[in-house]
């Protein structure tokens, strides 16, 4: 049986909480610890704001992946240091360890869906295609928004899945619930990947080859950030030629592969150097630099700062 509990961090941006590399070694490891549950939950907004545990107008960060549909109200939703605009019709995608928050809390009407790591975890090394696609087409989306826009008619087609899904949720105890739950969730996505504008993003079509080999790319890059640097150690990874792999990701991406390893590397040294204790050998050392001085000078080349100023910006 698999089960949920929520994991996060508040991070407040002056007098900040700093993790401890315990706890983000805890954070990583995203291991659901509740007595019982089926790792899926639904809430309604405003409640969920109303109701929620932590200030969502302060950064925080946690373990488990959620959809947020905002289906009234406007405002700026901050993901990984970058801000975007909340208005109807916008569904935003987060994974685990993505540090957000809120403008504001009030005025907003829509939906919450929160699902354990266990629940989206892959299948095996390979994994099924088609399931690997939809999870890695809505997360881990790092080289584009962590948004889709939807219209009316779209909405209607996803209300009664949510209600489905939100229902499902309670049987967490009786025989097939977490299937149920799975299928409705790949429909809900499926539904979005095939009506939604995924805007400052490429919609990928899972039926071209160079498209697949991307979705793969993506997430050996999600999984390998902190051993694999070089775009040839991807490439033999995935069984292609370089060449191959350069066409793939910039067609889906337009960016080379290996400015897409940077700026996931870079990524995570900036949640790093803004919200935890680590000292910068200690960063570099846990994304796979033996050698610091190398790691600070990629770090400003792709910044503009040094690990250390980027940690003391406002």
């Amino acid at each position: 049986m698999l089960k949920f509990t929520i994991y996060f961090i508040t991070l407040h941006p002056n007098n900040r909480h700093i993790m401890t590399t315990e706890e983000l070694n805890r954070m990583y490891s995203t291991v659901c610890n509740v007595p019982r549950g089926n790792g899926f939950r639904v809430e309604r907004m405003p409640d969920f704001f109303e109701t929620s545990e932590i200030d969502d107008c302060m950064a925080h960060v946690h373990s488990f992946y959620e959809i947020l549909w905002f289906q009234e109200g406007t405002g700026v939703h901050t993901v990984d240091f970058n801000d975007y605009e909340v208005k109807p019709g916008t569904i935003f995608f987060l994974s685990p360890g993505q540090v957000h928050h809120f403008d504001r809390k009030e005025g907003y009407k829509g939906v919450a869906i929160k699902m354990c790591t266990d629940l989206m975890k892959d299948n095996g090394s390979g994994g099924n295609a088609d399931s690997l696609f939809l999870k890695y087409n809505s997360f881990h989306t790092y080289d584009s928004t962590p948004y889709y826009i939807i219209d009316s008619d779209t909405a209607r087609m996803l209300m009664p899945l949510v209600d489905d899904m939100e229902e499902e949720s309670r049987h967490y105890s009786e025989l097939g619930n977490v299937d149920i739950l799975k299928s409705l969730l790949c429909i809900f996505l499926v539904k979005i990947q095939r009506y939604g504008i995924h805007e400052a993003g490429k919609n990928l079509d899972m039926l071209k080859p160079s498209h697949q080999l991307f979705i793969q790319f993506r997430r050996m890059v999600e999984e390998e950030h902190n051993r694999l640097h070089t775009v040839q150690e991807y490439a033999d990874r995935l069984n292609v030629a370089v060449r191959t792999l350069n066409k793939s990701v910039n067609e889906c991406s337009g960016k080379s592969p290996l400015a897409f390893i940077n700026d996931r590397i870079i990524l995570e040294a900036k949640r790093m150097a803004k919200y935890t204790n680590m000292m910068i050998k200690e960063i570099a050392a846990s994304l796979g630099y033996d050698d610091p001085s190398y790691f600070v000078k990629l770090f400003k080349r792709q910044t503009g700062y040094l690990p250390s100023e980027f940690r003391d910006l406002q």
